[in-house]
């Protein structure tokens, strides 16, 4: 059998999936549809090199949605892929809405506003240059952790991505502080992000709340494949418990070690990246050998599949 993951903020790219945009009819109406519903000219946001707009959280978060479903759709349509064959889909953090269309579990018109309306909340939730992150290289989550509490840091741990990639968030004071406490503490680098505000943090709690309220309004659809949290790293096909961890993700640590360990303890053995870039096969790689890891990233990719 086979999982499915999907990417979050930081694979996007400019010209992300043109070349399925130009070869595939369905790619052409998967983005014209998207944009429809949103009111986003995600086309030329993605294409046109001119266009600055790419890396801002509320625009960036819709079009790395477009690009995976772009890819999606057309190996849904031009391969001879079978859904029947996949048991799990996940994503890291806006990833996990492209994993809940992908499924079927939300129509796409329902998750491209429901992204749309995050990406928002998110971009706007803290007053510019008062929060950060940073991404640590070299510690695992519970070494910085028993450092964070050790030394009384106020900061938090954002998303745990491999045994030795983990981002923190926090006030960018307290980030920039905690740098030279972390490498005394075995930290190989330190890498500060290009990011509006500290996500998955204490300074997403009123804007999860809003979101909440709009998640309890969405239709979701029953079927056998089974989403993996970010929130708890478990997985479920059950639409009450999926929609309860999904209400805690923005707020709440990406679980990505302990997804991917949740898929291998399963007993899966084959992961197809799906969306632009190749960052979570390489972050599998660093949490297990145990996989057969194929990325559909550009056009020539489908031959894999």
């Amino acid at each position: 059998m086979t999982s499915v993951v999907f990417p979050g903020q930081g694979s996007q790219y400019k010209g992300m999936t043109r070349d399925f945009f130009d070869n595939f009819k369905i790619a052409k109406q998967t983005l014209e549809e998207i944009q429809d519903y949103t009111s986003i000219n995600i086309k030329e946001i993605m294409f046109d090199e001119s266009s600055e707009n790419l890396n801002q959280t509320n625009i960036t978060q819709i079009s790395i949605f477009a690009a995976s479903m772009i890819i999606f759709k057309c190996i849904e349509y031009e391969t001879s892929f079978n859904e029947q064959d996949i048991s799990f889909m996940l994503g890291h953090s806006l990833g996990e809405y492209s994993a809940l269309a992908a499924s079927k579990k939300l129509n796409i018109k329902d998750c491209a506003l429901i992204l749309k309306k995050r990406g928002e909340l998110m971009n706007s939730a803290v007053e510019p240059n008062l929060t950060s992150m940073a991404a640590i290289i070299g510690l695992n989550s519970n070494q910085i952790n028993k450092i964070i509490v050790e030394n009384n840091l106020d900061i938090e741990i954002a998303n745990d991505n491999s045994p030795l990639q983990v981002v923190i968030s926090g006030n960018k004071n307290n980030i920039n502080k905690s740098e030279q406490v972390l490498k005394q503490n075995g930290a190989k680098k330190f890498v500060l992000l290009n990011v509006s505000a500290a996500f998955h943090s204490k300074y997403m709690l009123k804007s999860q709340e809003i979101l909440k309220n709009n998640l309890r309004d969405l239709n979701f659809n029953s079927n056998k494949i089974k989403i993996v949290s970010n929130y708890n790293a478990k997985s479920s096909n059950d639409n009450q418990l999926i929609i309860e961890a999904l209400s805690n993700q923005m707020a709440n640590k990406v679980r990505w070690v302990e997804s991917i360990k949740e898929i291998e303890n399963e007993g899966e053995s084959k992961v197809i990246e799906i969306g632009p870039g190749k960052i979570l096969s390489g972050l599998i790689k660093r949490i297990s050998n145990n996989f057969d890891i194929i990325s559909i990233n550009e056009v020539t990719d489908l031959k894999f599949i």
